[in-house]
This record gives C-alpha cells, structure tokens and sequence, in this order.
C-alpha cells in the first residue's frame, strides 16, 4: 500500500487571513504574486512564513506521505507558493472553479466531493483550514470503509504550525505502507 496522500491546503493554512490592519502574523514575511489569470500590475498580496519550508520538506522526506496540493491555487501553488517556501514542484488536484458565495455549498466543504472521486480509496490525511462537522463525518466513514482519512484543520487566522506537522507524522506512521522515495520528492501525480 502507498503512502497516504497529504493534501495541503494554501489559504489560511500557509497563508494565514490577515488581521483586522490587513496584516500577517510577525512570523510570515509579505510577497506580491501574480497568479495565473492576472498581470505584473496587479498582482496579489500574500505572507508566508519561512519556516513552512523546511518543516515540510522534513515531513515529505521521511516517505510516510505523498503530497499534493488541494487548494484553489491550482497549478500556481506549485510554480508560484512552493518556490516560495523552497519546496519542490508537487503534483496538485485539478479542482474546478465554482461559481459559489460559499465554502460549504451543502453543508461541506466545496473541494470533497472532488477530491473524493480523486483520491479513490487511497490514504489520505488532509490539511486545510475550512473543515465543517460534515467533513469530519465523512472522514470517519471513509475511514470505516477502509481507506483512512485524516483531517487536520489549523485556525486560519494563525496558520499550520509545526504540531500540525508533528500529528501528521504520528498519523502517517500508523499506517501500514511503504514509504515513499525520499529525500527528493517522487510523486506519481494522478491526473483528474
């Protein structure tokens, strides 16, 4: 069995919501980017913190999990937000644009049903900031069926910290896989 999959999340887990000045916590540094879609003059304030790097390149090189960007950012997450934080090139999940006014359409987050049909029954343990009781619902039945699935929700108003990172590790280590090829990072992305 493969490692499970880590899903990583951007918005409110790398990049924590801003404070009421429009501000970032003191441990993230600011960036302009300009995501797929916008121009060099128009481009996107973000703060990520520098530390996120290297805890996540230790996380990815013990082998006890395969990452993959789950986030709205898309493609960008790899070409923009990982260089970033000094990451290698990830896969991601190819996630649609839904024209929402919310992140729960019904009564979930908007991304699982995607990411369900994605992920088949691999391991996966998940982090992102925006998980609803309906999510954890459908991780403990997921996982009653066999295909474990762990959630991880930092505050999205701090971001992922490195006990984050720690749960995923014990999570990871329970379960019985191979490790997958280390110190680099060798993904087989799936294509949805």
């Amino acid at each position: 069995m493969r490692p499970p999959y880590l899903l990583l999340d951007i918005d409110g887990v790398l990049i924590p919501f801003p404070d009421a000045e429009g501000a970032g916590p003191e441990t993230h540094t600011r960036h302009d980017v300009v995501p797929t879609g916008r121009t060099a003059d128009n481009p996107v304030t973000i703060w990520l913190n520098p530390a996120h790097g290297p805890l996540l390149m230790h996380v990815i090189r013990t082998g006890l999990v395969t990452p993959v960007w789950c986030t709205s950012w898309r493609q960008d997450a790899t070409t923009l937000i990982g260089p970033l934080l000094g990451l290698p090139p990830l896969p991601h999940v190819e996630l649609p644009r839904p024209q929402i006014t919310t992140s729960h359409p019904n009564g979930y987050l908007w991304k699982r049903d995607h990411l369900d049909a994605w992920l088949g029954d691999a391991p996966a343990i998940w982090i992102d900031d925006d998980f609803a009781n309906l999510d954890h619902e459908w991780a403990r039945e997921r996982t009653a069926r066999g295909h474990v699935t762990a959630l991880v929700q930092p505050d999205p108003h701090v971001g992922l910290l490195a006990e984050h990172l720690v749960e995923v590790l014990a999570r990871a280590a329970l379960l019985p896989v191979a490790r997958a090829d280390a110190p680099g990072v060798s993904c087989e992305a799936r294509v949805a």
